[in-house]
């Protein structure tokens, strides 16, 4: 939801800033009116004059400047490029209840319910769940911090025999694909004497 409204507002002002200066450099091209500050007066007329783009040359401050400020804006524009592929989460899921009518229960609710039930099963230290796809064909994506005790093999058996079962049951689905990552918790070596 977030990275929705960061994109149509930075789209918004990015195309607003785009019209404005498009619609008055055509709007000086056909010889019309424009704001006394814009440095464009006239179709012979460049936007920088070589004064422009010289004066602040010889100013220690000036190229840091200039760098730091184009180096802030590939960040941002490479945080919100790789922020795009990201899947949105389902904000609710469909319930067939047999009845023709159907029942919404949220996103949230049974990811929460597949975190809890992982949690509870021995080996594991932490799990966090996402549910990514369509409201009738929701995708689980679970992530597990598995403790230095833990057999991998048993906890993902454990995991989709139980608790995915549980959620796909609960929430009346055909099918829930579920992609499961495991990470080991680190742990201080244990010594001998």
């Amino acid at each position: 939801m977030a990275l929705r409204v960061v994109n149509r507002v930075l789209l918004a002002l990015i195309g607003l800033a785009l019209i404005c200066a498009g619609g008055i450099v055509l709007a000086r091209g056909l010889d019309w009116p424009v704001p006394s500050w814009w440095p464009y007066h006239g179709p012979g007329d460049v936007l920088l004059s070589r004064a422009n783009r010289l004066r602040w040359r010889g100013e220690g401050w000036w190229w840091p400047a200039v760098i730091a400020a184009l180096a802030v804006l590939v960040v941002l524009a490479l945080w919100w490029l790789l922020a795009q592929p990201r899947r949105a989460r389902v904000p609710d899921v469909l319930v067939d209840t047999r009845d023709g009518e159907g029942a919404l229960v949220r996103g949230r609710a049974l990811e929460d319910a597949l975190v809890d039930d992982a949690e509870t099963l021995d080996g594991v230290a932490r799990a966090r769940a996402r549910l990514t796809g369509r409201r009738t064909d929701p995708v689980a994506r679970v992530r597990l911090l598995l403790e230095p005790h833990a057999v991998p093999t048993v906890t993902l058996r454990r995991l989709t025999d139980e608790a995915v079962a549980d959620a796909r049951d609960a929430a009346g689905l055909r099918s829930l694909p579920t992609e499961i990552r495991l990470r080991a918790a680190r742990h201080k070596p244990e010594r001998v004497l």
